[in-house]
């Protein structure tokens, strides 16, 4: 048990529904951090028992639509008593060796935020190859300089209350990165995973179409060849959103170019379903050209139709 006397002045921020499979790691992962909130979306398990019984405090989050969702939402309106934020899923992990490091790095009035690697595990391994090692994302911030970038996706339907693949724009300072990573392990079965990025698509989608109808991108952070990797990953999807044959493409280039085969059948099993994922952003890219940028659209009925006949008598 991790001691008072050893908290750090940081608050952690854990969005979460129905997490109750993969809450008990992450919040112990997270003891050392000095104020925990768990941002609940009405969970139907066992999740908002657990969260407070680790010590966490529970913030219900009703989501009506629109922007903001569940993190920037929370950036703007939790109380933290601490200037430094962590921002963790409830399938991520914090180390101890990850602790020691943000214990001296917060010192540093140079930075104002940091991005942490991730290691993503997937059937129990590690998926060092096929382009998703290193995987930075910035989560360490003070709170009231960053905000997460909105990429004009609030109204698609059926990607849920919380940011998908935003990244966090900080309004001043300078961002440094941390050595030690994160661990990202899902406990929850493949139907989760599959799920998931079901939902995931429709966003994916339309953060394609957004690119290819050129839609403002002034409240993003941006994409350049020659910036970080993140802006630079940004840089090669404006490219990658007009290619042909994507689905055989991001298995070529995860399992053969970025060497994705060396991870055994984990990794065989994670290209196939990035292909089929590749696939179904396909599909409803196509469902928003055809029906002028909104998914799961029933074509209306003819006026004529639907309108009564008048009878004179």
């Amino acid at each position: 048990m991790t001691s008072n006397l050893s908290k750090l002045p940081v608050s952690v921020l854990i969005p979460a529904r129905n997490e109750q499979a993969n809450l008990p790691a992450c919040l112990a992962s997270v003891a050392r951090a000095d104020e925990i909130f768990v941002v609940d979306s009405q969970s139907s398990d066992r999740s908002v028992e657990i969260a407070e019984s680790y010590g966490a405090k529970v913030v219900q989050f009703y989501f009506k639509g629109g922007w903001p969702k569940k993190k920037n939402w929370s950036l703007e309106n939790l109380p933290f008593r601490n200037e430094w934020v962590l921002i963790v899923d409830c399938d991520e992990r914090i180390t101890p060796e990850s602790w020691d490091e943000i214990a001296e790095v917060i010192k540093n009035r140079e930075y104002t935020g940091y991005y942490i690697n991730r290691r993503v595990f997937f059937l129990g391994t590690w998926i060092r190859h096929g382009g998703k090692y290193p995987d930075w994302n910035l989560r360490l911030f003070q709170h009231k300089l960053g905000r997460y970038e909105n990429l004009q996706t609030e109204d698609v339907p059926n990607t849920g209350d919380n940011e998908v693949h935003e990244h966090v724009v900080m309004s001043s300072g300078k961002v440094g990165y941390l050595k030690e990573d994160m661990l990202h392990e899902d406990f929850r079965d493949l139907f989760h995973w599959i799920e998931r990025h079901n939902r995931y698509s429709n966003w994916e989608a339309r953060v394609y179409y957004n690119l290819l109808t050129g839609a403002d991108d002034s409240k993003t952070i941006g994409a350049s060849l020659f910036g970080d990797s993140v802006k630079r990953k940004r840089f090669l999807k404006k490219i990658w959103v007009r290619l042909p044959l994507k689905p055989l493409l991001r298995f070529i280039l995860f399992y053969f170019i970025q060497l994705g085969f060396l991870d055994g059948k984990a990794g065989y099993i994670y290209g196939r379903l990035l292909s089929q994922y590749e696939y179904q952003i396909g599909v409803k890219l196509f469902e928003l050209r055809k029906f002028g940028g909104q998914l799961n659209v029933t074509p209306k009925p003819s006026q004529s139709s639907v309108e009564p006949s008048v009878t004179t008598h």
